[in-house]
C-alpha cells in the first residue's frame, strides 16, 4: 500500500539516526509535510547512539563513535541535503569532506606492547588464516548459520596484529558472529591493506551529536516536524492475518506513557503509517565519574528491548529480540571520556605518535586484559570547548577482566582508576602524577549493555524485514533490521532502513542505493591478500 503524503500522519517510534533520517526523507522525497510527522523519544535527548554531551566543569561524554568512510552512499546523501552546525550554506556532507583533507588519518601508533608502538603493518597471519579469511569472504551467508568468529578461525588467529585491529576498530568478540565478520570483510575489503593506519576512515568536524545529529534536528523542527520528548511507546497493537505468513498486517494502536507520566493512545488512520526503531545499542547506559563506577543495567531498564519484546511476540515476522538482548554480559562494554584542563597528555601523545590530533585515530595496547584503546580526535571535540582543555575518548573490550595494574575489573573501577590503568600501559605514571594532582583531570567512565548486541550470532529471521511481507502502514528501522549485505554498526546501516522504509510506504519515484560490495573489485582484492602476505 502507498500512502497519500498530504493526508498521512508519520509516528516515528525512537530519535536515533534511522527515524531522524526517515523524517529527512519522509519530507523531501515522499512529500509528508512536517507538521504531520512526530518523533515520539523517551529520553530529553535526541540521537541515540550518536551523541555528545558535558561541559568544561563536569566533564564532556561521548559514550562511542561510529566510523564514517567514503562509501557510505545513503548517510552522504543525507548529509548533503542539511546544512551545516556552523555554516548555513554548507551541508553537512561538504563540512566533512573538507575536514577530512586536513585530517587525513594515518595512524602511526596504532598498536603498543609496553608502552612501546609495534609494527602493525604485518599483520601476521598464518597460511591456514589467509585461505580461511578468503573462503570466508566468498561462502555463502546462509552456510554459516549462527555459528561464531571463534568456530571459524584456529586458537592462533586471534594473537595476530590482524585480529587487534580488527577487533578493536570493529569492536568484534571472538564469540561474534562470522556471518557479520564476512559482510565487513566484503564490504570493507577496500581497507584492508591500510588497516593498520586507519586509512580511508573519516571523522566529523565534531562529534557526531554536534556534527550530524544537532543540524538534523534543527532542520526538521524548522520543517515543522514534532518532536515529542520524554514519550516512550510501551506497546503497538496491529490488525494481522496469522493464518497466512504474507497477511496483511496493519499497525492500529500505539499505546505511549506521555510526558505527564500518564498512559494514552495514538490510534492510526487509514493514511497514517509508523516506523518502529526496534532495539537499540545505546539504551540502559549508565554514568560513573571520577570516583564512582557506573552501573550495569538490566533489560527491564530499556523502553526500546521491552518494546521489541512485546510486538515480536504478536508475530514471527517481527523477528527475535531475545537473540540479541538476552546475553548482556557478552555484549556489553565500557567506554570513558577524559577532560583535561591542562595540555601535558595531548603534548605527549603527539610526540611519542607522531600524529597531531584527528589524524591517529585508535591506539590499542595488545598488552591490556581490557584491550583498552584510546582516541584522541580534532580538538575542539565540542563546540563549547575552550582552547586550553583537551578531551579524549577510550574503551574497553574485555570490562571483565582484572587490570594489569589495577587489580580490579574494569567494569568496578572509577574514572581516576581507569586512567591509572591507562598511564600505567603508555608508562607515563610520573608524567601524569602532577597533572592528576593539580585537580585539572576528569574521566567519565560509561556502562554500555547492548552496545555488542548487533553482534551477536544469528539466523535468517531474527532480524524481522524493513518491511515484513504483508505491512501495509508500518516499517521496523535500525541496526536490528534485515538489510542484506550492508554492516551493523555502522550510521550507513541506519540510513539505509530510513531509506527503505520510506520508499517502500511511499510513492516517490526513488530506489534505495546499492550497497558497496568491495569484494567485487579485483584490484581490491589483490591489494588486500599483497596486505594479508606482509
Amino acid at each position: 500500500m502507498r500512502h497519500k503524503p498530504k493526508d498521512s500522519k508519520v509516528y516515528l517510534v525512537g530519535s536515533g539516526i534511522a527515524a531522524l533520517a526517515s523524517a529527512v526523507y519522509l519530507i523531501n522525497d515522499a512529500g509528508v509535510p512536517g507538521e504531520n510527522i512526530h518523533i515520539l523519544e523517551q529520553d530529553l535527548v535526541v540521537g541515540g547512539a550518536c551523541d555528545g554531551s558535558g561541559n568544561v566543569d563536569d566533564g564532556f561524554v561521548i559514550r562511542g563513535g561510529r566510523m564514517h568512510e567514503a562509501h557510505y552512499v545513503c548517510y552522504w546523501d543525507l548529509l548533503s541535503r542539511i546544512p551545516s552546525c556552523d555554516d548555513p550554506d554548507v551541508s553537512i556532507r561538504d563540512e566533512c569532506i573538507a575536514f577530512n583533507k586536513i585530517f587525513v588519518t594515518n595512524a602511526q601508533a596504532r598498536l603498543l606492547k609496553d608502552g612501546q608502538i609495534i609494527d602493525a603493518s604485518t599483520y601476521g597471519l598464518s597460511t591456514k588464516d589467509k585461505l580461511k579469511l578468503l573462503k570466508l569472504t566468498f561462502v555463502s551467508e546462509e552456510s554459516l548459520g549462527n555459528k561464531r568468529i571463534i568456530d571459524w578461525f584456529q586458537p592462533e588467529f586471534f594473537s595476530t596484529n590482524f585480529w587487534a585491529i580488527w577487533a578493536s576498530m570493529f569492536a568484534f568478540q571472538k564469540w561474534s558472529a562470522i556471518a557479520e565478520m564476512r559482510r565487513y570483510m566484503r564490504r570493507f575489503m577496500h581497507l584492508v591493506d591500510d588497516l593498520h593506519k586507519l586509512g580511508g576512515v573519516m571523522s566529523t568536524k565534531y562529534n557526531q551529536y554536534h556534527s550530524v545529529v544537532v543540524p538534523i534536528q534543527r532542520y526538521l523542527q524548522e520543517n515543522g516536524v514534532h518532536f515529542d520528548m520524554h514519550t516512550q511507546v510501551v506497546d503497538i497493537d496491529f490488525d494481522l492475518d496469522l493464518d497466512l505468513k504474507s497477511g496483511e498486517k496493519t499497525a492500529t494502536t500505539l499505546t505511549i506513557i506521555d510526558s505527564n507520566g500518564l498512559k494514552d493512545f495514538i490510534f492510526l488512520e487509514e493514511n497514517d503509517c509508523v516506523l518502529i526503531t526496534n532495539g537499540s545499542i545505546a539504551e540502559s547506559t549508565d554514568n560513573g565519574s571520577w570516583t564512582k563506577a557506573p552501573v550495569l543495567k538490566e533489560k527491564s531498564s530499556s523502553g526500546s528491548w521491552m518494546l521489541w519484546e512485546k510486538i515480536a511476540r504478536k508475530h514471527k515476522a517481527f523477528g527475535n529480540p531475545g537473540v540479541f538482548s538476552d546475553q548482556i554480559n557478552l555484549q556489553k562494554w565500557y567506554s570513558f571520556t577524559a577532560t583535561l584542563k591542562d595540555t601535558t597528555f595531548h603534548n605527549y601523545m603527539q610526540s611519542f605518535s607522531g600524529n597531531i590530533h584527528g589524524t591517529g585515530g585508535l591506539v590499542t595496547m595488545v598488552d591490556s586484559n581490557w584491550l583498552m584503546s584510546i582516541v584522541i580526535a580534532a580538538q575542539p571535540h565540542f563546540p563549547n570547548q575552550p582552547d586550553d582543555v583537551k578531551i579524549f575518548w577510550g574503551y574497553g573490550l574485555y570490562p571483565d577482566r582484572e587490570g594489569n595494574y589495577i587489580k580490579k575489573k574494569m567494569s568496578e573501577c572509577t574514572g581516576a582508576e581507569i586512567l591509572q590503568e591507562l598511564w600505567y600501559h603508555l608508562k607515563i605514571q610520573a608524567l601524569m602524577q602532577p597533572v592528576v594532582a593539580s585537580g585539572k583531570v576528569n574521566c567519565i567512565p560509561v556502562s554500555m549493555p547492548f552496545v555488542d548486541s548487533v553482534f551477536m550470532p544469528r539466523t535468517l529471521g531474527d532480524r524481522p524485514e524493513v518491511l515484513p511481507e504483508g505491512a501495509s502502514n508500518f516499517a521496523f528501522i535500525g541496526q536490528f533490521v534485515e538489510l542484506p549485505k550492508d554492516c551493523v554498526f555502522t550510521v550507513e546501516y541506519s540510513v539505509r532502513s530510513a531509506q527503505t522504509a520510506v520508499y517502500g510506504l511511499f510513492k516517490t519515484g526513488k530506489k534505495v542505493f546499492p550497497v558497496y560490495d568491495a569484494a567485487h573489485g579485483p584490484i581490491t582484492l589483490i591489494k588486500a591478500v599483497r596486505a594479508m602476505n606482509r
